[in-house]
């Protein structure tokens, strides 16, 4: 009986979230479309995020995509914990929410739970604003360690009509070579 009750728990728990990430977006964001995640694959540097519990005393940070034969997306996740004074990467699984020309997948780092991973503004592929699951989670993210001061601006000001307060952006320090960039 306490399995069976575990049990439905559980896949109450799983079916709550699958609910509720499928749809995980901020009410004002647009994911872009159309959209090419084969452009999209490759390396991109973190450049300014919304601090939280798993990018906590990061720098160097790097978010690396790869195609699997399955349609989804691998991601590789990594950056210099300054604190601790070492390399941390994790791996993980991006899917699309819907149709595969529309910038809204879902990703997740462990198990069966994910969240919303929106790219809100791409300009030529270059540079990305990545909306969260809701306006606790933001990204900008380049293929360079730097970002245009315009592109810059572009990105807050398109973050801050979403309702993102983007005095709260962390900007990332890039100076060192991750030992997992490929």
């Amino acid at each position: 009986m306490k399995n069976r009750v575990t049990f439905i728990v559980l896949l109450g728990l799983v079916l709550l979230n699958t609910l509720t990430s499928c749809s995980s977006m901020p009410e004002k964001a647009r994911p872009v479309s159309p959209f090419d995640v084969n452009r999209y694959l490759g390396t991109w540097y973190e450049i300014a995020r919304f601090d939280y519990r798993f990018e906590k005393d990061l720098d160097n940070a790097i978010a690396q995509y790869s195609l699997n034969a399955d349609g989804s997306v691998k991601v590789v996740n990594s950056g210099y914990n300054f604190k601790k004074n070492k390399w941390v990467s994790v791996n993980g699984t991006a899917k699309f929410r819907g149709r595969k020309d529309v910038a809204a997948l879902k990703v997740s780092f462990f198990g069966p739970f994910y969240a919303g991973y929106n790219v809100v503004a791409l300009e030529n592929y270059k540079y990305a604003l990545v909306a969260g699951k809701n306006l606790d989670y933001l990204w900008i993210l380049s293929r360079e360690k730097t970002i245009p001061e315009n592109i810059k601006q572009i990105f807050i000001s398109k973050a801050q009509e979403m309702g993102y307060d983007t005095l709260k952006l962390i900007w990332v320090k890039q100076d060192k070579k991750s030992p997992f960039e490929q």
